[in-house]
């Protein structure tokens, strides 16, 4: 197979193609629903799927990567292949995605004279050895060897955030040092001021937006007039964020939009197609107007396929339009996944974060705090402690907390801060002669995936000073929550206003269905399900369920472990056959 282009026309086997492509991330999905997802794409008239490669799960640890299971990307696209779908592949190194730290490995983060996203050496050293692992999987799957990858995407949306040519080079030169030799292109904003900082001259250029694709694509043809006209994200609906609404759009509206496209003569790529979800803690987060807002897990984005994978009104009228223009219907060989309401489960078991927290980590000792990135952690909590000795009159703490921090002094719960909402006043104070614990548990709540914040460290950020003076002396204890075994239960379930984990046993007789998971009448926290992270929950809202994939439970008893941070009023969650992500907004 050949693919390329010439003038306005892309050309497949040398004959004009149309690209008709949907956006699903195979990290969001498990990989049990990869065929499945890739079938309902095929069945909705499209020709090609694109995907994201998140970096930063692929090297959690630097030099340490990880290829396999759900993170096996190969395979997803094997199985696209054998379904006669294109692929396109966006490797970044940056993705934004609404992704934690748009899939940069928070380890880069560590040295802070490194620059990200330039042609600074140091960085782009750290780029290689992933691309290496990376493409070399990917080239046997090019289609100038047979396989079906037509594109592979040069960073991303890069004229929003610089104008270094020299970087964008760098990284189209390693594709070539790897072997990548099919079409390469970069896709920005319809502006002509991220045109010019994100794209290179011998590369294609496409265009990202979710609505006016006839004023969009007059920017775009006016940039690259020899080129064909392809949107490379056209924006389906929007992500959500804690504390906010649930954003959908109408399925008339993404009709008429996928009218206007095809009829002009352009290419495009929906995203999302299908969001997904984001599993364990890796959403990300935006910052806008001096505040911090933290992504929901639900990545659904009011795509054709939701959350769960289910065929909604949106997805049957884009198939509609499609269908318009090929003149084909083609078979729907498809259908929803069973839905069960396993009803309510007691959480019958806890164990206080405080007595356990130092048995699910290794503690690390040192004069001043250390962040997150500085002991080699990426993604969950973090625990400081120390003892402070008396005479100390009364005086504030002060610290700059990344993200959120609960308080305890000799065990007690004291105040919360987070970073741009609640922030108590905590107070310290010691007699002489006298000693105090304080500990302060802080959350990754996600690292800033967009924007000129991306050097978003966790967890303390400059140390932590009683009134005018620093403290020093410290025990960090890095909290991933990956390994949960080591944690000592009991059967006292009493909320007592600190940090704990709950446990309990979802019992099913018959092969597991998909359902969700209510969260009613806890604060803040996480859920696990036989050692899977379901992801975050958050009284907030919009999101009040999260969703569990079938391939998550078995037959038989089911652990789920709740850690909650800010208290609940029932040991309890509940089971349900149907999603809720919230009040909505359009």
């Amino acid at each position: 197979m050949t693919f390329t282009y010439k003038n306005k026309d892309f050309l497949l086997d040398g004959k004009p193609f149309r690209i008709i492509s949907g956006a699903m991330h195979y990290f969001r999905i498990v990989p049990e629903y990869w065929e499945d997802r890739l079938k309902k794409l095929r069945a909705c008239g499209f020709n090609t799927v694109e995907t994201y490669v998140a970096w930063n799960l692929h090297e959690r640890r630097e030099g340490e990567f990880d290829f396999s299971g759900g993170l096996d990307v190969v395979r997803y696209i094997e199985i696209a292949e054998s379904l006669g779908l294109n692929v396109i592949v966006r490797p970044g190194p940056y993705i934004c995605s609404e992704f934690e730290l748009g899939g940069l490995p928070s380890w880069l983060l560590a040295d802070p004279s490194l620059r990200l996203r330039c042609s600074d050496p140091a960085y782009l050293a750290k780029v290689r050895p992933y691309y290496r692992e990376l493409l070399t999987r990917l080239r046997p799957h090019l289609c100038t060897n047979g396989g079906r990858i037509i594109m592979l995407q040069v960073e991303n949306e890069y004229g929003a955030y610089g104008d270094d040519k020299d970087y964008l080079r760098s990284v189209a030169d390693m594709y070539r040092e790897f072997g990548i030799d099919c079409e390469l292109f970069t896709s920005d904003g319809p502006a002509i001021w991220e045109l010019s900082g994100g794209t290179l001259p011998d590369l294609l250029s496409t265009a990202n937006f979710g609505s006016k694709p006839a004023e969009n694509f007059r920017v775009l043809n006016a940039f690259k007039p020899d080129q064909p006209t392809m949107c490379a994200e056209f924006w389906t609906g929007w992500f959500d964020r804690w504390g906010e609404g649930h954003h959908v759009r109408s399925a008339e509206d993404i009709k008429n939009n996928v009218r206007t496209i095809l009829g002009s003569g352009a290419s495009f790529n929906f995203y999302m197609f299908h969001g997904g979800t984001n599993f364990g803690f890796t959403n990300g987060a935006n910052h806008e107007e001096g505040k911090y807002h933290p992504i929901v897990t639900s990545y659904d984005y009011c795509a054709p396929l939701s959350e769960s994978g289910d065929l909604t009104e949106n997805y049957f009228a884009v198939r509609g339009a499609i269908a318009e223009f090929t003149g084909k219907m083609p078979e729907l060989d498809v259908e929803n996944s069973r839905k069960a309401a396993y009803g309510r489960v007691s959480l019958t078991e806890r164990a206080p974060l405080l007595e356990n927290y130092e048995k699910i980590g290794t503690k690390v000792k040192n004069a001043a705090p250390l962040t997150m990135e500085e002991v080699g952690q990426d993604f969950g909590y973090i625990m400081y402690s120390t003892t402070v000795i008396g005479p100390q009159d009364e005086r504030e703490l002060g610290t700059d907390v990344h993200d959120r921090a609960h308080f305890f002094i000799d065990g007690k719960p004291v105040g919360v801060r987070e970073r741009t909402g609640r922030w108590d006043d905590v107070t310290l104070s010691v007699p002489d002669g006298e000693t105090r614990r304080l500990d302060i548990l802080v959350e990754n709540c996600g690292r800033i995936n967009y924007g000129e914040r991306l050097f978003d460290r966790k967890g303390l950020v400059g140390g932590v000073k009683i009134g005018y003076r620093f403290h020093f002396g410290w025990e960090i204890t890095p909290l991933t929550m990956d390994d949960l075994s080591s944690l000592s239960w009991n059967a006292d379930v009493t909320d007592d206003g600190r940090p704990a984990f709950l446990r309990g046993t979802l019992t099913l007789d018959g092969e597991p269905a998909d359902t969700f998971l209510r969260t009613d009448g806890f604060g803040r926290g996480f859920v696990k399900i036989n050692g899977f992270n379901l992801g975050r929950f958050d009284c907030r809202g919009p999101q009040k369920t999260l969703f569990v994939p079938a391939p998550v439970l078995h037959e038989g008893e089911n652990e789920i472990t709740v850690f909650v941070t800010d208290g609940y009023s029932v040991p309890c969650v509940e089971f349900t056959d149907t999603p809720d992500l919230g009040e909505e907004i359009k």
